[in-house]
């Protein structure tokens, strides 16, 4: 890839809106990350292009999505979350932040 189009699309990616979302796997685990396309993100989890935790645990469903500023944001909240205990995990997921879709 040329540089110019690296350039450009890091710029892309820094523009996006960025989203913070959890997601259930079918052996009722909790999977946490960030993305720019919730819907996009779940699909590949559920082909098995996903994480490496996901790829064995599939289907995934999406339980939570909360806004980020931006990608810096959204990579702190996904460290926040995922350092969270269990029982904290599952009271942020039974109160809607955004709809999960």
């Amino acid at each position: 890839m040329v540089r110019t189009e690296r350039c450009k699309e890091a710029r892309v990616a820094a523009e996006a809106e960025w989203f913070v979302y959890v997601v259930r796997c079918v052996d009722r685990t909790l999977y946490t990350g960030v993305t720019t396309d919730a819907d996009k993100r779940v699909a590949e989890h559920n082909r098995g292009c996903g994480a490496r935790y996901t790829r064995a645990r599939r289907p995934v469903e999406l339980v939570y999505l909360e806004p980020a500023a931006d990608r810096g944001a959204a990579l702190r909240r996904e460290s926040e979350i995922k350092r969270m205990p269990s029982a904290a995990k599952r009271q942020l997921i039974a109160r809607p932040r955004l709809a999960a879709r």
